[in-house]
């Protein structure tokens, strides 16, 4: 009996230790790929069992499990990881973009993706960082179908913006929303390092809750916060290299010489009777056709022998390789109690025009505090988010590149007196470009921009909430603007002089805000109402004097001037009071609906029509959760929506609905005005009569109402396989009535009759598609997304008098209704004239002859004249795109980004200066290399106008000529970069360390028949440079 104890004793121990020799302890650390740091609550699970854990606040995690078990690692935001168990682990979670956009900012509130019913688009802030832009919006260009942006290459970065075409006659910027307050302007002055999300809402149903200011679109910008955990710090740290390679190519000293000898000969004169100093030794070749043997010049241009004939280089004397430097450190921190968030930042642009800069300094504290909480609900949060900029700018003169086109070769920089050379004898009266460079280096502005908002956050019961904001945009600019005296050759001119600017805009906003969520079984809705007020004012005033005794910016302010002096000054401003509220309604997360309606009232309009209501609709289907798609598990998300709603325009002047009059006081002459009549006017607007001498320069108008955009919305969202394929469509009507135009007065009318009006009409429509296709192959992971949206733009309606003055387009020959806005009429190129036989068989031109344009007679009546023209020009692209390629190979990461514009017209005023010797009616000024390949009788098959010293057949006309294909492929950026391992950031005490290198716009795949340098910027805009960057990104 004891030995039967002892064996079942023994056997049960065996058990025992069998049985814990099979569980093992498992400890280790879950990590962020994306920043080092521990991910805080990730659930750790062994597969299969309901066993389990969650990581502590370090990331760290201990669990034990069975030997050879599976652990499941998942986290909201994060990829879901499934790895071997072992003793010692370290996991390094990857960031689901798919899920971090659960969540999106969409107007005074947040939303489930899933949830949305409206046409949104949400940008990706890390790639908008790769591109190393100034502004944070340039950045966007080709991102968002259906927004399309335009810029050139100037160090400021700005850019115009617009979203789903051009809807209005007057302003079609969209409005911005920073953390909550809106402005209109300014992003390049804003810290891009700084901002967390971006989201473009397009469509009427998830822009309307901004009502009057949204019929172009909204961006609503998040900056960042604080995030739970140890304080973080990153650093990042770039330079850039910036090369202005488009460079346009123009005719040398010698080659001006011999173009200008060709048109001598080809209008029969001789080419020796010119006034710049050409001495030609020429005849006739046995064909009996002109023939040039050689060129000279006089040794000096100018009879004092000051002026030494040259050959300059003048876009190379006037441009430079810059440098751009950009450093940003940010500290951030967060608790149960709070979140704070800093950050320093420093931008500087030396542009590739020489003394043209941009430079930026920025601060930036984000912070919010729960002052009371109860269990896991914040019942008071308190918060701000704050940033202070300053910017300066030295910005290149107008017209400067056209200036250095222009400018003869054959004038040096410098005279043998060391003076800045100029134009002497028959040469064109145009500044020296350096000297006028060096002129313009100390018109410099400095601009301090203030933006931010406090809030106050309530959460009295569980799903309400009430919070309170109050936002801040103040903005000053100060600038002294310098007239230095011109002292080279014939546009010499003594006059020295400076004025004083500064300028003032403040603007702020209220609003309280009230939202209740509720959920029942299967039923989920949560509503909005608010109201808000923004107020804006500005002011501005300047002060101008002339004759310095010294010519020292130190010395130079206005009261140190001994000669005349004026000054300005004005000022304005509006308010704006709204009303609004939303509810939105999900049913089992497959039927949605929601509502919006906002009240503005703005005292920019007649008190007849001072507000307005802006409503929208919208509905959703979640195609993907119905039960008979249960089986397609393939099918992640299938939603069809639609929406109707209208936003409106409130962007003219603050004063366009009262009558204006204007002080006729003063004598003619300096500073005086010599304009007008000087009779009594009983003007009774503001209740009094006005005394004589003044003049009414507009009418009132208190009907003067909204411009209102109606827009119907049609959109399909999907993603397939696990979210590997995923990707959007949409399809919109907007139409904008009584869009407000300034209508002229006529005669019968009396003076000053002009006045503000609603009488336009336009509809836009169009189509937007992205799609997006990620994955990985072992240690080899890829997202491709692509982007392509197309609209057509089509005025509807123009008073006939503002239609005929062709503004809007249509050059006052034919009106612009039915056509898109900017759209221009001109005669058709139809090709030289070759032959004599081909002039006697044309129809009548004025001008003909050999070499010379031949204009098509389109309605065959046998004369060429104004009748013979149509719509030649469009600026509605064909379609917009953009292609995002990344790729990663365990520590290494490539990025590029395509961006293009397909069938767009350009109109080329740069090829006015390349084909067409006497194209300005100036004389010689210089030209681009084009014009060496004219027609002349020796090289007949070209199709570019013959030199003549005279413009007899009018080709600057309008033409189909100087209209080109601008179509488009650039290369963005490209960046290959490198993360550190583990082991070395550790080394360097380090949780992040990565350095890469990136180029930007490095290839143009441009049209052949595209003739200029740039058809991104196809005129003399700033040049837009090739960048080379190098950089790194640094976490502690």
């Amino acid at each position: 009996m004891f030995k039967l104890k002892s064996i079942l004793i023994s056997a049960l121990l065996l058990a025992g230790l069998s049985a814990f020799a099979q569980q093992i302890t498992v400890t280790g650390v879950v990590t962020s790929s994306a920043d080092g740091y521990g991910v805080i609550g990730a659930a750790v699970m062994e597969k299969g069992t309901a066993n389990g854990t969650t990581t502590d606040f370090d990331g760290n995690f201990t669990i034990t499990v069975k030997e050879g078990a599976v652990l499941v690692f998942s986290s909201i935001g994060y990829t879901t990881l499934e790895l071997p168990a072992q003793a010692q682990m370290y996991v390094v979670m990857e960031e689901d973009s798919q899920m971090l956009n659960e969540v999106v900012v969409t107007g005074y509130t947040v939303q489930r993706k899933a949830d949305l019913t409206g046409a949104i688009s949400t940008v990706n802030t890390e790639d908008l960082a790769k591109q190393n832009e100034n502004n944070p919006v340039k950045a966007l260009q080709g991102r968002v179908p259906g927004m399309n942006i335009t810029a050139d290459g100037s160090p400021s970065g700005a850019a115009t913006v617009r979203i789903r075409g051009i809807g209005t006659l007057n302003d079609n910027d969209p409005l911005y929303i920073i953390d909550g307050v809106p402005t209109k302007s300014g992003m390049h002055e804003l810290n891009g390092n700084d901002i967390e999300s971006i989201q473009v809402l397009k469509d009427a149903a998830s822009a309307s809750i901004y009502g009057s200011r949204a019929a172009n679109g909204v961006i609503i910008i998040t900056t960042k916060r604080g995030k739970e955990g140890k304080v973080k710090v990153d650093f990042d740290a770039s330079v850039a290299a910036q090369s202005y390679v488009n460079r346009m190519q123009v005719l040398s000293a010698e080659e001006f010489g011999r173009v200008m000898w060709q048109g001598y000969v080809n209008d029969g004169l001789n080419p020796n009777m010119n006034a710049l100093g050409y001495v030609y030794d020429w005849g006739y070749d046995a064909s009996g056709n002109p023939s040039l043997n050689s060129i000279k010049m006089d040794k000096y241009l100018d009879a004092a022998g000051t002026t030494p004939a040259s050959d300059t280089d003048w876009f190379q004397e006037t441009t430079r390789t810059g440098i751009i430097q950009q450093y940003n450190l940010s500290l951030s921190n967060g608790s149960e109690h709070g979140n704070s968030f800093f950050s320093l930042g420093y931008y500087k642009n030396d542009g590739v025009i020489k003394y043209s800069d941009f430079s930026r300094l920025s601060a930036r504290i984000n912070t919010d505090f729960k002052l009371l909480k109860i269990g896991d609900r914040d019942i008071v949060t308190i918060g701000e988010h704050f940033t202070v900029n300053r910017t300066s700018e030295v910005q290149a003169p107008g017209g400067f590149l056209e200036n250095v086109l222009q400018f003869n070769p054959s004038i040096p920089v410098y005279t043998t007196d060391g003076e800045f050379a100029g134009p002497v004898g028959g040469y064109a009266d145009r500044e020296n470009p350096l000297a006028r460079l060096t002129r313009n280096a100390d018109n410099r502005y400095s601009y301090w921009r203030m933006f931010g908002d406090a809030f106050l956050n309530i959460n009295p019961s569980k799903g309400f909430n009430i919070k309170t904001t109050f936002g801040l945009d103040y903005a000053q600019k100060e600038q002294r603007i310098f007239t230095y005296p011109v002292t080279e050759g014939t546009v010499a001119n003594p006059t020295n002089a400076v004025e004083g600017k500064q300028e003032h805009w403040l603007k702020w906003m209220w609003n309280a805000i009230a939202t209740y969520n509720l959920e029942i079984g299967k039923h989920r809705a949560d509503f909005l109402l608010g109201t808000e007020i923004n107020r804006e004012k500005d002011t501005w005033f300047s002060g101008k004097a002339y004759d310095f005794a010294v010519l020292n910016p130190d010395y130079m302010w206005p009261s140190s001037a001994v000669g005349e002096a004026e000054a300005y000054g004005g000022g304005g401003g509006f308010t704006l009071v709204s009303f609004f509220g939303k509810a939105n309604y999900n049913f089992a997360d497959r039927y949605l609906a929601s509502v919006t309606v906002r009240y503005d009232g703005s005292s920019r309009f007649g008190r007849n029509n001072r507000f307005g209501l802006f409503p929208s609709v919208s509905l959703g289907w979640r195609i993907d959760k119905e039960s008979f798609m249960e089986d397609a598990s393939w099918l992640d998300n299938l939603k069809l929506r639609a929406s109707w709603g209208q936003t409106g325009n409130q962007e003219i002047d603050n004063t366009a609905r009262f009558t204006l009059y204007e002080s006729n006081y003063g004598e003619a002459g300096f500073g005086g005005q010599s304009y007008g009549t000087s009779y009594d006017i009983e003007g009774t607007n503001g209740g009094k009569t006005l005394p004589s001498g003044f003049k009414r320069n507009q009418l009132g108008n208190d009907n003067l109402k909204w411009e209102t955009t109606t827009q119907t919305n049609a959109g399909l969202d999907f993603a397939l396989f696990k979210s590997a394929l995923y990707g959007s469509f949409e399809a919109y009507y907007k139409q904008t009535s009584d869009i407000l135009v300034y209508m002229p007065g006529i005669g019968v009318m009396g003076e000053g009759a002009s006045q503000w009006i609603n009488a336009g009409a336009m509809d836009n429509k169009g189509l937007e598609f992205n799609i997006g296709y990620r994955g990985e192959i072992g240690n080899f992971q890829y997202d491709l997304a692509g982007n392509i949206g197309t609209y057509d733009n089509k005025v509807t309606k123009l008073p006939d008098t503002i239609a005929a003055a062709g503004t809007f387009g249509g050059n006052g020959v034919e009106s612009v209704v039915g056509h898109p806005m900017g759209a221009q009429v001109g005669y058709v190129y139809d090709g030289i004239f070759k032959s004599q036989e081909e002039i006697d068989n044309h129809a009548v031109q004025n001008g003909a002859g050999l070499g010379r344009i031949r204009w098509k007679d389109l309605n065959n009546d046998g004369i060429i004249n104004e009748k013979d023209q149509k719509w030649i020009y469009s600026p509605v692209p064909d379609f917009t795109w953009g292609l995002n390629i990344y790729l990663q190979y365990k520590n290494v990461d490539l990025t590029m980004f395509w961006q293009g514009v397909q069938g767009v017209d350009v109109i080329s005023d740069f090829k006015k200066q390349t084909d067409i010797w006497s194209g300005l009616n100036i004389s010689n000024l210089n030209k681009g290399r084009r014009i060496l390949d004219a027609w002349s009788p020796s090289n007949m098959a070209s199709n570019i106008p013959a030199v003549s010293t005279m413009d007899n057949n009018n080709e600057k006309r309008v033409s189909s000529y100087f209209v080109e294909d601008g179509s488009f492929a650039k290369l963005r950026t490209i960046q290959l970069g490198y993360n550190f391992s583990k082991r070395v950031c550790e080394v360097l005490h380090m949780s992040r360390l990565r350095a890469y290198v990136s180029a930007q716009n490095l290839l143009t795949i441009r049209s052949s028949k595209f003739t200029g340098v740039d058809p991104e910027n196809p005129n003399f805009g700033y040049p837009i440079p090739t960048n080379v960057t190098m950089g790194i990104n640094v976490s502690f």
